[in-house]
């Protein structure tokens, strides 16, 4: 019996590729450091003064151009918001690989950190998420093991790819060095009373990026008034190593320059730090694939940065696997 694939990322590079796989009878197991799939197509869900408040705290909404894509979001449930032309998760942008996943094995809050064995038998090194810190080395303790596996797919962001990856295909490890990102801190925020802004922000060379009224979005509690500001490269590039909690205040203050009307205190605002948020340069490629080796990368960053691109390269690195 042959011996299964596995995935590391759950976000749409690892479903979709998962998808095609399965389709062809392969047995995969995919592993992911978060509690769920997705990436960054993510909710955080927040308890605060006795309510439950929630925020699409990554990807903001989803674009289809090419009809692949189109049905996944439509099988998905998504919903058009602001327009017709851009597509948002219901209730909430997680439930949208939550659904593509389906009832796909899925090893959540994992890190795999390290790739052994050989060719055709991979064995899969990997800890609890919560003992991981980016930048820093693996944690002290022993690992658990996975596998062996027939072929490994990386479908997380390349920097991230390159550091499980080490010397195993050094190749692939000097490709994916050409993929850069740019961060993103993003607040999340919580009021009592509607903010007399737009529902959607869209400043140029500003500190803020995006922001918008996340709580106005289709299937959310519309009597609440939450808000997601995601900074602008330059901005968190400047202010990328502050502490979370340092992060609120100067953003929100960014955020009252558009409103005629000062904004009142929010009851609750957290922020999260995005490492890898914006493609800024792409591989070029649709995927890359060491066939000697078997082990594969896929994401936004080999084609370009939209959530589409992530689908398309996931499924190209799935048709890789089976030529």
């Amino acid at each position: 019996m042959a011996l299964p694939i596995a995935i590391i990322g759950a976000g749409l590079a690892g479903i979709s590729a998962a998808r095609v796989l399965m389709a062809q009878g392969h047995a995969l197991t995919i592993f992911d450091k978060g509690r769920g799939p997705g990436g960054r197509l993510a909710t955080r869900r927040i308890d605060a003064e006795g309510r439950k408040l929630q925020f699409d705290h990554g990807a903001q909404y989803l674009r289809a151009e090419g009809a692949g894509f189109a049905a996944a979001l439509a099988e998905a449930g998504t919903a058009p918001w602001p327009d017709v032309a851009r597509r948002v998760g219901v209730p909430s942008m997680s439930a949208v690989p939550r659904a593509l996943l389906g009832a796909m094995p899925c090893v959540a809050s994992r890190h795999v950190g390290q790739i052994r064995g050989s060719p055709g038998a991979w064995i899969l090194r990997h800890w609890d998420a919560r003992l991981v810190r980016p930048g820093q080395p693996l944690p002290d303790v022993a690992p658990e093991e996975a596998g062996p596996f027939t072929a490994v797919l990386l479908t997380m962001p390349a920097t991230q790819a390159r550091e499980v990856l080490g010397h195993t295909a050094p190749g692939l490890h000097e490709a994916l060095a050409t993929i850069r990102y740019a961060p993103c801190w993003t607040v999340m925020a919580a009021f009592n009373a509607p903010l007399a802004l737009r529902e959607t922000l869209r400043p140029e060379a500003h500190a803020i990026g995006w922001a918008a009224r996340d709580s106005a979005k289709p299937g959310r509690d519309a009597g609440q008034e939450n808000w997601v500001i995601q900074a602008g490269p330059a901005w968190t590039r400047a202010h990328l190593e502050l502490p979370a909690d340092a992060i609120a205040q100067p953003l929100l203050a960014a955020l009252a320059g558009f409103s005629a009307t000062p904004l009142p205190a929010p009851f609750m605002a957290v922020a999260h730090r995005w490492r890898y948020s914006l493609l800024e340069a792409p591989l070029g490629e649709p995927c890359l694939w060491d066939a000697t080796a078997r082990i594969g990368c896929a994401s936004d960053g080999c084609i370009g940065g939209r959530a589409e691109a992530a689908w398309d390269s996931g499924a190209a690195l799935a048709a890789k696997v089976l030529a």
